[in-house]
């Protein structure tokens, strides 16, 4: 398993990468730092506005960035098989999806400052970005690193437990943990009263199948490696999801990659439990 890490100087970012240590037995990670020098980007710029010093001011911050990344080293486990660096003058978050790409990573991890959504679209975040546009599946690290024994694994349907299913058996976690297999039907107080006769039986019918996707994934995941229970619910996605999560040391959800418009309206509800959850939240594609 090769698992990518966008570090930098902050204290989430070195409780991400110790996190990885925690919850996985990688056989590579590889540390990413974009140095982000904003307009100074191009030394064309820096040369339009004359700028005295500038190739002193991009050495100091390509060193920065070579230093917290050797932090990060330091951090990970000393039977990882391989660290790899990367560190240069790019914006982070493409750099980031780049590095991906080019080395075939398995998994993201970032850890993340926790903005609200609206900071997020009008002052962009890394992390924000790099969950609307990776295509491998993305841990976000929220607080500071920790043992995880307990996993919340929230599944909308059969096709969303089958790609977490298979996720979590191919790439199986550092030691064994107990799932909660959670399925949440959208309750009738999320409908209009002219639809509500209409939508009860729906609910009924939609709670049934919810209860047999989580029965049937939970005999699929049990194992040496999972001691699985489920648990199924009306309410709000998101909401429960979250509140059940607080009793958790992580969250799995599954993406369903919606892009553009479809994203804007409907939104998301990965994106969601990633923004209001208390844990960290690994994110299948």
């Amino acid at each position: 398993m090769r698992i990518l890490v966008g570090v930098d100087w902050s204290d989430e970012a070195f409780a991400a990468v110790e996190q990885i240590g925690l919850l996985y037995k990688p056989d590579e990670v590889v540390l990413v730092h974009g140095v982000d020098l904003g307009i100074l980007q191009s030394p064309l710029v820096a040369a339009a506005t004359n700028l005295q010093g500038y190739d002193e001011f991009r050495q100091a911050s390509m060193d920065a960035g070579r230093q917290a990344v050797e932090r990060c080293r330091t951090l990970l486990p000393a039977e990882t098989p391989s660290i790899r660096t990367l560190c240069e003058v790019q914006h982070p978050a493409a750099f980031i999806l780049d590095s991906a790409a080019a080395v075939k990573a398995d998994l993201i991890a970032m850890g993340t400052h926790d903005h609200s959504r609206l900071t997020e679209v009008f002052a962009g975040s890394v992390s924000h970005r790099i969950l609307l546009h990776a295509t491998v599946p993305t841990l976000i690290v929220k607080g500071k690193a920790r043992p995880v024994t307990r996993v919340l694994m929230a599944v909308e349907g059969r096709e969303d437990a089958i790609r977490l299913h298979t996720w979590l058996t191919s790439h199986p976690f550092k030691n064994p943990v107990a799932v909660t297999i959670l399925s949440v039907v959208p309750s009738l107080a999320m409908v209009e009263p002219n639809l509500m006769v209409g939508f009860k039986s729906w609910s009924e019918e939609h709670n049934r199948q919810a209860q047999q996707v989580a029965h049937d994934t939970a005999q699929a995941l049990a194992g040496p490696q999972f001691n699985v229970t489920t648990d199924v619910r009306m309410g709000d996605p998101v909401a429960t999801v979250c509140e059940v999560g607080n009793s958790h040391d992580l969250i799995v959800v599954s993406s369903h990659g919606r892009k553009g418009l479809d994203r804007f309206l409907l939104g998301s509800v990965s994106h969601g439990i990633v923004h209001r959850a208390g844990c960290s939240v690994l994110v299948v594609r």
